[in-house]
């Protein structure tokens, strides 16, 4: 029943970060081709391109289009600031180009293309509208343009993240993963050769698929996969859409960790001490952004957790989506005191008790929640 209450938006969504990966495709190429590319740093200090404002703008205004402006509200990562001060008049143009050259194209994943090309004030408008702050009553929107930007500019993995929250549940999430392979041996053989990141594209065989487009719907039991069209194909529902379901790994000893990448936002030391606790004897899969979660949910990896700095404040946009998509794939996420993550509260996770443990099943959860009890007294917070 819930599958069928939200079957549009989904849709609709997958449709939409489908757009949104080939947007993100042509960016990082020309990214990896030159130097002098359009990286702005925002304030606190991680990279923002070309892609971040430009799938922004592009999902912004293909949603207002679809479901009415008035309809829509998106609590969104990135603002106009950036763009609006004098020196960043190249930015906004290639901005406006990169949304534009997305949107004329968006007749391939089935949705419609403006009639004509949109202005600077238009593009400007479609990434200020993204201007909620989320909450507990209504349905919002949540969307992480780039997740992992500084994945994206090294040419490694990244994700474009959708979620849909009504009354501060989430009912669905899209993850899309656009240098996450399809086949499971493709990632074995990335890490087992240890290509470069620069690398990581052109290592990918054909065959193999080189990304993908994860998602679900709460209450469904079911998530799903679809491989990214190639060139100038056409999306014909439903994709080669497949069934994907966690890991049923639950011995630690044979379990793989999953680790964000940058040391800035977690604390590594101890989520090592907390998986040698319990018996992980396999080396960390360290990638950033949430294909952590699609890695989880795909059965490719059986646990991830993430312990922030002191300070430091999780935002929701950074878990929606793939929080959703774990659970029905038969996951289980929650912070590390055991409680679901609270997605009501606004544009952050309040209330989370000290971090994020994300398992493919309940054995492996259980054990880690009780080493985090064993080991770290929620007092030292």
């Amino acid at each position: 029943m819930e599958m069928d209450k939200h079957a549009k938006e989904l849709e609709v969504a997958v449709r939409v970060v489908h757009v949104a990966c080939a947007l993100c495709g042509r960016v990082q190429e020309r990214l990896l081709s030159a130097s002098d590319d359009h990286v702005m740093s925002k304030d606190d200090d991680s990279p923002v391109t070309v892609a971040d404002l430009s799938v922004q703008a592009t999902i912004s205004w293909l949603l207002s289009e679809i479901f009415g402006s008035q309809n829509v509200s998106i609590v969104a990562e990135e603002d106009t600031e950036i763009i609006s001060k004098d020196d960043s008049a190249g930015l906004l143009a290639a901005v406006v180009g990169t949304v534009n050259e997305s949107l004329a194209s968006a007749h391939r994943y089935g949705l419609r293309s403006p009639e004509t090309t949109l202005g600077t004030a238009e593009v400007l408008e479609a990434i200020r509208r993204c201007n909620s702050s989320g909450g507990p009553g209504g349905r919002h929107w949540v969307l992480d343009p780039v997740d992992g930007t500084l994945g994206f500019v090294r040419g490694d993995q990244y994700a474009v993240a959708l979620a849909l929250v009504e009354d501060g549940e989430v009912v669905l999430g899209v993850l899309g993963c656009p240098n996450y392979p399809v086949k499971t041996e493709c990632l074995d053989y990335h890490y087992q050769n240890h290509q470069t990141k620069s690398n990581l594209a052109s290592a990918i065989p054909e065959a193999w698929g080189k990304g993908c487009v994860l998602y679900a719907s709460k209450g469904s039991g079911k998530a799903w996969l679809q491989p990214l069209i190639a060139g100038d194909s056409i999306l014909e529902w439903p994709n080669y859409a497949r069934l994907i379901q966690v890991s049923p790994i639950d011995d630690p000893a044979l379990a793989t960790l999953c680790e964000p990448v940058e040391k800035a936002n977690s604390n590594h030391s101890f989520t090592s001490g907390l998986a040698q606790s319990v018996g992980v004897r396999k080396q960390p899969m360290r990638v950033h952004s949430m294909v952590k979660y699609a890695a989880i949910a795909r059965g490719d990896a059986e646990i991830f957790m993430k312990f922030a700095r002191s300070g430091y404040k999780e935002k929701i946009w950074d878990h929606a989506a793939g929080v959703v998509i774990v659970e029905e794939a038969g996951g289980v996420v929650t912070d590390a005191g055991g409680r679901l993550l609270d997605f009501s509260k606004g544009m952050y996770l309040e209330g989370l008790d000290r971090g994020i443990i994300a398992c493919s099943g309940v054995t492996l959860h259980e054990k880690l929640i009780a080493a985090v009890y064993a080991s770290w007294d929620s007092s030292n917070l």
